[in-house]
């Protein structure tokens, strides 16, 4: 590896903290305000339907690039102060990929047979046991093959945050064309390898995950090539 080529990936690896720490909070806000947004938007009250449905129409039908302009630029001159760049970042990353991931949540609990939540009623479950103890885990299985891919999204995501000077891989790369030039095609290959290896390991921990929840209510995960 030549002198420039070693240069190019210690400049890039300097940019993947910020991707991990962008992508591990995007990920854990995600599943907060999908968890939240979801479950809300199956309540019994309007006022609270409502709501979590403006939140989710309001991020999913708007660009997270003007999403993420807004809340760093344009929310200072209205409130006075200016939001830290990752901060940001990971705010608007949870805000988006959250209204996407209330969809999940809300699919995945209306999947579960209503046959386990009336043998709950018939129980004495309250609505609460009924939620943790029965509805929650059958819906977790149906909830991490679409999160697997959700996360993912989010982790490409990250590249935007290159618009706020929020260090990470992209912004390492995009320093380094005014001086590299030539070498153009070994920067974004790098960049490629990077987040492909990024993904996998999401993919990974959420294959893992899957097979968890599934053994957890008894299921058995399909493999891959086999038919129903």
């Amino acid at each position: 590896m030549s002198d420039n080529h070693s240069r190019i990936v210690e400049v890039l690896f300097q940019g993947l903290p910020f991707t991990v720490v962008a992508t591990l909070g995007g990920i854990a806000l995600t599943i907060v305000l999908s968890l939240i947004a979801g479950l809300a938007m199956l309540s019994r009250s309007r006022v609270v339907r409502g709501i979590s449905r403006t939140y989710v129409e309001i991020f999913r039908g708007t660009s997270e690039v003007v999403q993420l302009f807004w809340l760093f630029y344009a929310l200072p001159i209205l409130l006075g102060f200016q939001l830290v760049p990752l901060f940001a970042g990971v705010l608007v990353l949870g805000l988006n990929h959250g209204a996407y991931g209330a969809e999940i949540v809300r699919g995945a609990v209306q999947s579960v047979p209503k046959a386990q939540v009336e043998g709950a009623v018939a129980l004495n479950f309250s609505p609460a046991q009924r939620m943790r103890r029965v509805v929650l885990p059958q819906a977790l299985v149906e909830m991490v093959p679409p999160f697997n891919n959700l996360f993912i999204q989010l982790l490409k995501g990250t590249a935007l945050l290159s618009f706020i000077q929020v260090q990470e891989i992209t912004q390492r790369g995009q320093s380094l064309v005014p001086n590299f030039g030539p070498d153009l095609a070994f920067i974004y290959g790098v960049e490629l390898v990077m987040y492909l290896v990024l993904a996998l390991v999401i993919t990974l921990v959420m294959r893992l995950l899957e097979r968890l929840t599934a053994r957890r209510v008894g299921r058995t995960p399909m493999k891959v090539g086999t038919t129903a």
